[in-house]
This record gives structure tokens, sequence and C-alpha cells, in this order.
């Protein structure tokens, strides 16, 4: 058995994944909080946190941090979704101990100095900038906004000018003790390591952690609509969206199917009917954002001004097409075959193993082994994937575009012809 659980007195989880081919280590730890557990006037105080850990704990300064981990040849990081916020690290087997030291460090000793603290505010507020000034990314803010107005789950995750700006050192240090409490966090480790070992070195580093009741997320209450913002840009950004599943639904996997036949490579349907045989587009996919609470079903489109009075008509048309007709066999099987290879593909990397495992304690509160996940892909059928479209494209849009947006279909016409 590769994979191996414990969980410590304090209840935090400890997951390994031995992979003794290799000479390297990929660890970290996850927490079940991020940016749809905020309220609206801390928004983006999780990932505020996860820049502020790297600053500088009671026993090392913010330069001693990164160069301890590179003196080892190693690499740290840390990612925060609106589920979860995670804090990784990749080192030679020999430096495991070090790696799970400045986890623990970061995560229970941070200072927040005062100095560092107004220095990366300012950081941040320049990554929200060029999120702004990125067109592909910041319209799925605004989808995201449009789908669930005024609620968490629809805000930023980096937050707002605003309220970046308003957070305090002392709202994030009681964000953080509240928060980061061991029955949420889930300490990860994948290739050369020893189960017994890691154990021992997370109970002496993080055994002492009490827990406390933190924030909790409220249910995404999904409205759908249209979010339309003009800018003077070369092409119009369309993100088209209806409620999707959620990551506990039994057409979960019926979802992922659905995607990667309509939208999930270059085969998919949108590939081929927009872009290879209309030429309408460079870029043309669809998503199953599927969560804890709720889900969203998409199509992202990028294309010219000219174009965008042809491409709405287009991607409704294959709407409707899936939604009202069965999909091939031979779909059908390419689906699931690119589906089993991107799983066991994603299990020949440590990191990926690594995420997978935490977010499945996370998420399941167990693990999940490839086994049945790909008997679950393996078990979709033809009707399924047409009961499933039929269900979510039947739904009330979200349609959000940014750029020289005159020629978007207008709001009411796109629900007329999606009737």
């Amino acid at each position: 058995m590769t994979k191996q659980m414990t969980v410590l007195p304090n209840g935090m989880r400890v997951v390994t994944d031995t992979m003794d081919e290799l000479d390297t280590v990929a660890l970290g730890v996850w927490v079940g909080v991020g940016a749809m557990y905020e309220p609206a006037e801390i928004n983006g105080i999780s990932h505020l946190l996860e820049h502020m850990a790297f600053k500088g704990t009671t026993t090392r300064t913010a330069r001693q941090i990164a160069e301890e981990i590179e003196n080892v040849g190693g690499y740290i990081n840390a990612c925060t979704s609106r589920e979860t916020t995670s804090f990784y690290i990749k080192v030679l087997k020999e430096d495991t101990a070090l790696a799970v030291d400045i986890l623990a460090d970061i995560l229970q000793n941070s200072t927040f100095d005062p100095e560092e603290f107004a220095r990366e505010k300012t950081v941040v507020l320049q990554e929200i900038s060029q999120s702004n000034d990125t067109p592909d990314d910041i319209v799925f803010d605004y989808f995201q906004e449009c789908a669930f107005p005024d609620q968490p789950v629809g805000r930023p995750v980096l937050g707002t000018v605003e309220t970046v700006t308003g957070i305090s050192r002392e709202t994030l240090d009681s964000y953080m003790k509240t928060n980061y409490t061991p029955k949420r966090m889930v300490a990860a480790a994948s290739g050369k390591i020893n189960h017994e070992d890691f154990v021992r070195l997370i109970e002496k580093s993080f055994g002492s952690m009490t827990d406390k009741q933190g924030l909790t997320a409220p249910d995404p209450v999904y409205r759908g609509g249209e979010t339309r913002k003009e800018k003077p840009l070369e092409q119009v950004n369309l993100v088209l969206g209806f409620p999707g599943v959620s990551i506990f639904d039994d057409e979960y996997y019926t979802a992922h199917v659905l995607s990667t036949v309509f939208g999930g490579g270059m085969s998919s349907r949108l590939f081929q009917e927009i872009r290879e045989k209309r030429g309408l587009v460079y870029t043309v996919y669809s998503f199953n954002a599927a969560a804890t609470k709720g889900g969203l079903f998409g199509i992202y489109a990028g294309t010219g001004e000219e174009e965008t009075a042809e491409l709405m008509p287009a991607v409704c048309d294959e709407i409707l097409k899936i939604r009202n007709e069965k999909i091939s066999d031979e779909e059908l099987i390419r689906a699931k075959a690119q589906l089993k290879a991107g799983v066991l593909m994603s299990l020949e990397h440590p990191t990926a193993r690594c995420e997978q495992n935490a977010a499945h304690l996370l998420t399941f509160g167990r693990l999940l082994e490839k086994e049945e996940i790909l008997g679950k892909i393996a078990s979709v059928t033809v009707e399924d994937v047409q009961s499933l479209a039929e269900k979510i494209f039947s739904q009330k849009p979200a349609l959000a575009s940014l750029g020289p947006v005159t020629h978007v279909m207008p709001y009411d016409k796109l629900v007329s012809v999606l009737k």
C-alpha cells in the first residue's frame, strides 16, 4: 500500500503516498478555509494571509525562510482558492525535516511585522491590478459575481483594493488563529517518504495546536443574469455558464465527460465547430467547476469585435445540439479515454498526488483510490450525458462579457434562443 493516513490526537490528518523510485518529497499543509468563508468586509484576507505567511516568524526573517529552502535546492509556494489555502514545499528526501519545520513555523509563529505587512499589502494590490488588466482572468471574476451576486462565493479570491486596504494586522492574526486549526488541516507528503517518520515530524511540530470554532461558508444561491463590461480591448472575452453539479453529486463524473465532449480538447465540438470550421476564435473551451456546495458549468471564448455577432449564435447552436441530441458512442469512448489518461498521468507527479490526497481528505474525509475514480468514469453512459446536458442547459444562464461588447447578444435574446 503506497497511501497511509493517520489522525493525530488533536484531529489533524496526516497522509503519505510513497514513491520509492524517487529521491524527492513533495509535502505541504492544506487548510479547509478560503475566499468563500470570508465576510464581505475582509474579502481577500485568505489570500493576503497566504502572502504574509512567508514574511517572517519569531525565529526566521522572510529572507531566511526563502534561503533555508533554496540552500538545499528546494521550492516553496502557496495557493488560495475559494475553498482551501495550501502551503507546499518540494525538497530532496534528506531535507524533509527542514521542510516540515519551516511549514510549522510559518503557520504557527508568523509575526506579521508592520513594515512587511504594509509592503506586502502593496504587492497584493499590484496583483489585483495585474488581474484587472488580464481580460481572460478577470472575466471569470465577473462571471462568478454574476452567478452568485452579493455572496462570498461570488467575490474575487484576491479581494478588492478597498477590502485589502482595510484589513489590519490584528484582523489577519485573529483570522489565522481562529481558522488555521488542526481539524481543518491536512499534512500531506508524496515521494520518497516513510509514513511513520512523517507522522512523527508532523506530531512534533503541529501536535500542540488546539481546535477552535472558525468561520463557516454559507450555502451559495445561484442567481444568473448578465454582467457587461465595456473596455477598449482587441478582443471580447465571454464566459457563458449555468448551474452545475457539486463534487458530491452522483453526476460529477458525468459532468466531466460532458465537458470533455463539448469543449475539452482539439477534437471537442466547440473547438471543431467554432475554431476549426468557422475560424471565429483562437481560444474556446468548456469547464466543469464543481465545488463542495454546488458548481458551475460554462464556456469561455475570446473573439474579435466583428466576430462576436456570429460567435454567440454558433455557441447557442452547439448548446442546443448537445442538449437535445445524444452524443455518439465514439465521442463517449474518446472522452473517457482522455479522462482516464488524465487521472493516470497525474499520478506520475508527486506534487499532484500530494494535492489530490489532501483534497480528498478535506472534501470526502477519506482517500479515493484510482480504481474507484476510473470505475465511475467508465460507468458513464450516453444516456447519462444527454440527461445531464438537458438539465444543465435548460437553466437560467449567467453571461459575463468584457471588451468591445456592443455586438454581444442581448441577454433576453440569449435566454429566448436557449429555451
